[in-house]
């Protein structure tokens, strides 16, 4: 399993707000437009972030590798939760939402920022805290085809 660092120059880093949506008191990551992106690119280079609302992706947190679907309100893309397997991610209201514990544990509020780090675009993502470095343990998920297979199987 190649390993990649935060900082490598194949890996962008994207500034995101952390922020509320709907009912809920938990943060959020708010994911940028691909119009709003170039101006939140840190390192590295993203045209886009390859995320669609209903998707399932791997976000790793503390290196540790989550499943964690993505959501869209009337102001765009979200991440409101990561959770320990994708049947969870696909299912809410079972598990521990590790991107909660994650924000609380590291005192992050709605209205500040972490960092997004595009690792594999559309399969592996990184959150971190500005300024800390880390390194990915690159793993390929199922090819897409298998895993749109795998989806329409399940319901």
């Amino acid at each position: 399993m190649p390993r990649v660092p935060s900082d490598d120059e194949g890996v962008a880093s994207i500034r995101v707000s952390l922020a509320r949506s709907g009912g809920t008191r938990r943060p959020c990551v708010r994911l940028p437009d691909d119009d709003e992106l170039a101006g939140r690119v840190e390192s590295g280079s993203c045209e886009s972030l390859a995320l669609d609302a209903g998707d399932v992706v791997r976000v790793v947190i503390d290196r540790e590798e989550y499943h964690a679907p993505v959501t869209e309100d009337g102001r765009g893309r979200l991440v409101r939760a990561a959770f320990d397997n994708r049947r969870l991610a696909r299912e809410p209201g079972e598990g521990t939402n590790r991107l909660v514990a994650w924000l609380d544990a590291n005192g992050r509020e709605p209205g500040e920022s972490v960092v997004l780090d595009v690792v594999v675009p559309g399969e592996l993502y990184g959150l971190r805290i500005p300024g800390e470095r880390t390194v990915y343990e690159v793993t390929r998920g199922p090819r897409s085809s298998l895993a749109d297979i795998a989806r329409d199987l399940d319901g």
